[in-house]
């Protein structure tokens, strides 16, 4: 998880100990941060960056972003490589390829049919991006990007684009957007509709930034509480059931970290089959 125990406790005893029922430390471990904490060996400062004004310094999440990233440049070349001297998968490339194959004809090629092929790459870069990044806050001192709705939010408006553009270009601008309105429907009711499904397409990317968010935030913030709950009710009585439940948590983090890979790349490819085959 995205924490380190010895910070959390020495946290939860601080606020105990102050008689306080002040939940930022919970918080302080959840949350973005301009350094990287990696108690009680030092805090590596992060730069601060400002340009025209704006402010894009480097953060926590940042960094286990590019790191995700480096880990799959890596892990994709050798890959590759493994396929130029031999078309047999082996070790690594064999485990890659049966993920690549279970996107490809579990989630892309049932949700979006013919075609599927053009959206192949994005989804698989999708799906590989956000599972790397949910494991990365399952290490000690690690940090999970998709836990800011930030992140979320910018996966989400890329799929958004993916899910336009390809309908547009399948359907053509005017096709597209008249292929968004019910058929059979009364003419007055018309207006109303254009605007609940002009709406409909922003709905979509919002819950898909949302839920993923939400989720990789929650799982975080409960084992939080449950170690705190030591400290809060100063007894040591309540440390073997609140340590049993946070393991069981943390193990419980592990399916979600790759049932909203899943769920994130399913939404999209459904959405962008949707939006490329309005006739169905």
């Amino acid at each position: 998880m995205a924490y380190n125990v010895e910070e959390v406790i020495a946290d939860s005893v601080h606020n105990a100990a102050q008689g306080g029922n002040d939940a930022g430390w919970m918080m302080h471990h959840v949350l973005d941060a301009r350094e990287l904490d990696f108690s009680p060996f030092g805090v590596v400062h992060l730069p601060e960056i400002h340009l025209f004004g704006m402010d894009i310094s480097i953060t926590k999440h940042v960094v286990f972003m590019w790191l995700a990233a480096i880990i799959l440049i890596l892990i994709f070349s050798a890959v590759a490589k493994s396929y130029k001297k031999s078309i047999v998968p082996k070790g690594l490339a064999n485990f890659v390829e049966i993920l690549v194959v279970f996107v490809r004809d579990e989630i892309v090629k049932p949700t979006i049919g013919s075609g599927y092929e053009k959206f192949l790459p994005y989804l698989l870069t999708v799906f590989f991006f956000i599972l790397t990044c949910n494991f990365l806050g399952l290490f000690p001192y690690g940090s999970t990007a998709t836990s800011n709705i930030s992140v979320t939010a910018t996966l989400a408006t890329f799929s958004f684009f993916v899910i336009q553009i390809g309908g547009i270009i399948k359907n053509g601008f005017i096709g597209y957007f008249k292929g968004l309105m019910p058929h059979g429907i009364p003419l007055w009711l018309l207006p109303i509709m254009f605007v609940v499904e002009i709406l409909g397409l922003f709905t979509k990317p919002f819950a898909l930034a949302v839920r993923l968010f939400a989720n990789m935030t929650a799982g975080h913030v409960v084992i939080m509480a449950l170690i705190g709950l030591i400290f809060i009710l100063k007894s040591y009585a309540v440390a073997p059931v609140s340590i049993g439940f946070a393991l069981f948590i943390n193990l419980l983090e592990v399916l979600v970290a790759l049932i909203q890979a899943y769920i994130f790349t399913i939404l999209s490819s459904l959405f962008i089959g949707m939006a490329v085959h309005q006739e169905h």
